[in-house]
């Protein structure tokens, strides 16, 4: 328990929150280009092919991103939005492709 000289002196620092999405770089969405588009299998206790796509961003990240819906025609050089989201049950995936744009 701090004084209250020492809080004079120094104060409480407020927690830095560290962002869940920082490919995005504080925007709701980024471009980029397919550089791999591939199934995996998802964590126990569930069981299926997640489509995902491992994308160069503007930025310059390299992230994987989960492909939604039934059926895709994404392919390498694939040009898609990324936005912030990740799936539960896939190790690494924290973003979503937007369907239907660009």
């Amino acid at each position: 328990m701090p004084t209250t000289n020492q809080l004079v002196r120094k104060g409480r620092s407020v927690p830095i929150a560290k962002s869940k999405v920082p490919a995005l770089g504080g925007a709701p969405a980024k471009r980029g280009v397919c550089t791999r588009v591939y199934t995996t299998t998802p964590k126990k206790p569930n069981s299926a092919l997640r489509k995902v796509a491992k994308v160069r961003l503007t930025t310059g990240f390299e992230v994987i991103s989960y492909i939604g819906g039934e059926g895709h025609n994404l392919q390498e050089h694939s040009v898609v939005l990324i936005r912030g989201g990740r799936v539960k049950d896939l190790p690494g995936v924290r973003y979503h492709v937007v369907r239907g744009s660009l």
